[in-house]
């Protein structure tokens, strides 16, 4: 493992990392100040490092000014700092109408080179601007060789994923632990705990960090081996995810239950069918809590979600202990 690699996996043990949102509009328009001011709220609340631009940051949407400018706001921070590279999408800043949970191929060249030559640039820039790491989006064909185009380019630590939209077939995930630039995998599977187990055991077994993204195995996953965790339910409620973090480190058996069993009722009224609406979900959060403007509490990327739905999450949260105020 590369010596960078090793810094950000050492670095990055025992710690939370929020899957920011991106605060926007309805139309696609990103406040910087907003930004600033949500990403700096999550780490007062206790997240230990930022992951930006990812799946729950609609990453693969966003032009690359306004890319670069949320990794800087992020960076500002002090904190570690991963940036989501790759995907595929829509011409950039243009909402999917559709809703639907994959982002289309139209604005990519022709074939993986063309994926992975995007991908290196983001990493690029997202090297230059000061953040600590990348998350590489998985995609279609070489992930290998995906990953060595943008370690070549970029030469910053990198963390694979394992998502739900795309799940990495074993041998292809040990040959990604095995890269010099690889420090760590981060598992999304969702409702897949035999592939859960399997990427957190292959990323420990290679001396990767196994880091949990599992919001509805969360508590599951850390007692299967999982070592640090990057997930969705911080971009909001940093303190039910924290709680359960704070209790796992510790030998209070009692503690850890209420913790988990107060963060899965949370989990299962935001990550739930449609699947891709638990961003929008976790943006009415974020406003509940005074995070963020309500007209900034916008993912018009995915799918359209009635306004009972809303009113659903919000008595979930309630239950959970109600809303930090800020």
């Amino acid at each position: 493992m590369d010596i960078s690699a090793q810094a950000l996996r050492d670095r990055l043990r025992g710690a939370l990392l929020a899957a920011a949102a991106t605060p926007m509009t309805a139309s696609g328009e990103v406040d910087l100040g907003v930004v600033s001011r949500y990403f700096a709220g999550l780490v007062e609340d206790g997240v230990d490092g930022l992951a930006v631009l990812a799946h729950t940051g609609r990453g693969p949407y966003l032009a690359p000014d306004v890319r670069a400018a949320v990794i800087e706001r992020a960076v500002a921070l002090g904190v570690p700092v991963l940036v989501g590279v790759g995907g595929s999408s829509e011409p950039s800043g243009t909402p999917n109408a559709s809703g639907s949970s994959e982002p289309s191929d139209a604005s990519e060249p022709p074939g993986a080179a063309g994926r992975f030559a995007r991908a290196a640039e983001e990493a690029r820039v997202a090297a230059s601007l000061g953040a600590h790491g990348v998350l590489v989006f998985p995609a279609e064909g070489d992930r290998l060789g995906g990953h060595d185009a943008i370690w070549r380019a970029a030469r910053l630590p990198m963390i694979a994923f394992d998502l739900y939209t795309r799940p990495c077939p074993p041998d292809t995930m040990l040959d990604l632990l095995r890269h010099p630039g690889v420090a760590g995998l981060k598992t999304a599977l969702l409702s897949d705990a035999m592939g859960c187990q399997r990427a957190i055991s292959l990323a420990r077994q290679e001396g990767r960090l196994a880091i949990t993204g599992e919001d509805r195995m969360f508590g599951p996953s850390l007692l299967w081996g999982a070592e640090a965790a990057l997930v969705g339910l911080a971009a909001a409620s940093v303190g039910v995810t924290a709680a359960v973090m704070d209790a796992y480190r510790g030998s209070d058996l009692r503690a850890f239950d209420a913790a988990s069993a107060r963060l899965d009722r949370l989990a299962t009224a935001t990550f739930t069918e449609p699947m891709e609406g638990y961003v929008q979900r976790m943006l009415w959060l974020a406003a509940a809590e005074g995070r963020i403007p309500e007209s900034h509490a916008h993912d018009p990327y995915g799918p359209s979600l009635p306004e009972q739905e809303r009113a659903r999450v919000m008595s979930t949260v309630v239950s959970t202990g109600g809303f930090a105020a800020r």
